[in-house]
């Protein structure tokens, strides 16, 4: 497969000349050099011109470029598409991404860019009609609008049966964040409904770590649904964190005694296995996430059971194999360590060495580190590596950590290679917004933890912990309603030199629509880079230059006044006059009759939406319309359903229902 992407993408990348870059490198500090326009709408255009190179064709009338990149330890080469999609010849102009986040206020801006790593099966093929659809199998999809403002849509990981890549979610996630950073984009929302073999991964990574798995770029809680605001949601990840062990089995002692029963026998064993003690179950769920046998494997992808021949209870098993050494030394290396590859690989090699010389091929781990340690001299070292051993292979040769059933110590053996063992393994794949389910018909995210693998008991462990525990405590639901984050990137000021300062120009409605404009919050302003030396008339000219070039409703703006400096003269400088890097600015010619102003499609007469939970906009979840007051509210809220059920044909709110038996409605809702 790998040669053939190859071939088929270098015949391709004639037409670019550009590239190929290395993955793991491209978009890092210093190797996009040239992007000097200081915003996302000026950045993205260089970025264009001097990194990709036009395909010779395009997706219903967009042109589509293409940057070619290559991984470093296969020589696999693969495209990242960007697609320039024009609001105005958009089927879709508006973007229920924004609404969902928030920024439904958010005037409309002309030009959205998506960009796309498509599925590895499709690498070699041109992008389908259907790249933009929420369906399409990507494995990376960022769409940015031209204020900077953007959404991560989908990022999944590669097949590794038909790739044979290294590449990793993480990998991934990397990469969109450093490409991010370095066309100036100014804030990124993400949908996150991830989830690991039947576990929310906001859940299970919220109550672990205290963030979402999207957390680790930077990603902070931005709105919850069914009223939930963000100190709803601290208070609910610190209240599980902290939640005790022994709290937990004396909460489940008459509630349910078998299930506590289950529950005691995990945190038992893990506390035997732990060398720390256990307290809370944040604590716990740390430890399994790092224990050896979940995280020095390589998931293996695998196929739906609906599609596989003969599909029955045993289609989930597959062989555990032994984790390469090459591949356990590398995740060492990338994780937080202080050695060298080369030194963690003596180390590997004198254990195996140790262990081949004892008779019989078995180590007390005590034993073992005393050995090692006239080899090596740094303990710490040798505990790093004997810590993160679980079965690996070098060679012909397999070591393999085990606790000892009756003298409960930890010992090490080596040995040929012998029929794996079968567990049950789950697909690692982060895929916001491209998953629906099947009765539901809503969209669902894969996510990994890491490129870990679980086997049967402490998969089974975690989901026990997770249906039991979590799920049992009311601020687990909290944490489930809490499905948007965004990560904001830091302020263009900091950037700002002596000759050059970013200034954020947001237009102030005139005094005629101050009525109706400040009825929804303003839309925030445009950040244009100007010379420390501009002048007043200047700084009018260039913001007006880039509000018309970034929003529909002010193509005809003509800005008169900037904000505190009125009546001062044209030529005057306008360092010292303005008071921070924002300022006003007022003129004349928003297209107020435009239908393509706002994010959200309307203006403050749009669908009422007032829940009972409190919420007060679409937050993306099931909702249902009164027919008496065309008031919107939760299905889950208001009529006690879930999203797999059929909603009411036809639904009266609380006030309404009351109105009809009251006779305060007529007979037309009967």
């Amino acid at each position: 497969m790998a040669s053939v992407v190859i071939e088929a993408c270098t015949r391709r990348r004639k037409r670019s000349r550009r590239g190929p870059y290395p993955f793991e490198k491209f978009a890092a500090p210093g190797t996009v050099d040239g992007l000097s326009g200081g915003v996302f709408r000026d950045d993205v255009r260089l970025f264009l011109q001097e990194f990709a190179g036009v395909e010779d064709y395009s997706v219903a009338g967009m042109p589509v470029w293409s940057v070619w990149l290559v991984e470093s330890s296969n020589g696999a080469l693969f495209p990242l598409y960007i697609v320039e999609e024009s609001v105005q010849c958009s089927p879709d102009p508006f973007c229920d991404y924004c609404k969902f986040a928030g920024w439904g206020h958010h005037f409309v801006s002309k030009r959205r860019y998506h960009f796309i790593i498509p599925a590895n099966a499709n690498w070699e093929k041109p992008l389908g009609s259907d790249c933009l659809q929420i369906e399409a199998p990507h494995t990376l999809h960022g769409m940015i609008h031209c204020n900077g403002y953007g959404h991560l849509l989908c990022i999944n990981a590669l097949s590794r049966e038909e790739s044979h890549s290294n590449l990793r979610g993480t990998d991934f996630m990397d990469f969109w964040d450093r490409l991010c950073t370095a066309l100036k984009t100014r804030n990124v929302s993400v949908f996150d409904v991830s989830m690991k073999g039947g576990m929310d991964l906001r859940l299970l990574h919220g109550v672990t770590y205290g963030m979402s798995w999207f957390g680790k770029w930077g990603y902070k809680f931005n709105r919850g649904s069914f009223g939930v605001t963000e100190q709803i949601y601290q208070k609910a990840i610190e209240n599980l964190q902290s939640l005790g062990l022994d709290k937990i089995l004396n909460d489940f002692q008459k509630l349910c005694p078998g299930r506590r029963r289950k529950i005691k026998q995990v945190i038992e064993k893990y506390r035997e296995m732990s060398e720390e003690t256990l307290i809370t179950i944040s604590e716990l769920l740390q430890f399994i996430m790092r224990s050896s046998a979940f995280t020095t494997h390589q998931i293996q992808k695998t196929n739906n059971n609906k599609s596989m021949p003969g599909a029955g209870k045993h289609n989930n098993a597959y062989e555990c194999d032994p984790i390469p050494a090459e591949g356990f030394l590398n995740m060492l290396a990338k994780s937080d360590c202080r050695w060298s590859l080369k030194r963690l690989e003596m180390v590997l090699c004198t254990i195996v060495d140790l262990l081949k010389e004892r008779c019989g091929g078995m180590m007390t781990r005590q034993e073992l580190r005393d050995r090692a340690r006239l080899c090596i001299g740094d303990t710490g070292l040798i505990d790093y590596v004997l810590k993160s051993i679980s079965c690996v292979a070098l060679g012909n040769h397999t070591v393999r950590r085990s606790r000892n059933p009756i003298t409960k110590l930890l010992e090490f053996s080596i040995g040929g290679e012998t029929e794996a063992e079968k567990f049950p393994f789950l697909e690692g794949v982060v895929h916001p917004s491209s998953t629906r389910h099947p009765s539901t018909k809503r969209v669902e995210f894969l996510a990994p933890c890491g490129n870990n693998v679980a086997s049967g008991d402490i998969y089974g462990d975690l989901k026990l912990l997770y249906d039991s525990v979590l799920l049992a405590y009311p601020a687990g639901r909290v944490i489930l309603d809490s499905k948007q984050f965004v990560k904001e990137w830091g302020s263009f000021q900091e950037d700002a030199t002596a000759e050059r300062m970013a200034l954020t120009c947001q237009v102030l409605p005139s005094f005629e629509e101050l009525e109706t404009e400040l009825t929804r919050p303003l839309s925030p302003g445009e950040v244009v880079v100007v010379p420390g030396s501009i002048t007043i008339g200047e700084l009018k000219r260039v913001a007006q230059s880039a509000l018309r070039d970034t929003y529909c409703v002010m193509d005809r703006l003509e800005v008169r006044q900037v904000g505190g400096l009125r009546g001062m003269e044209e030529e005057r400088a306008v360092m010292g006059c303005v008071g921070g890097a924002h300022v006003w600015v007022r003129g004349r010619g928003l297209d107020l009759e435009t239908e393509m102003r706002y994010q959200d499609g309307g203006s403050a007469t749009n669908s009422k939406v007032e829940c009972i939970c409190g919420t007060r906009e679409d937050d993306g979840e099931r909702m249902v319309e009164c027919e008496g007051c065309q008031v919107w509210q939760h299905t889950r809220c208001c009529c006690g359903i879930d999203d797999g059920e059929d909603a009411p044909a036809v639904f009266l709110c609380r006030d309404c229902a009351a109105a009809v038996l009251a006779g305060g409605i007529g007979n037309r809702l009967l």
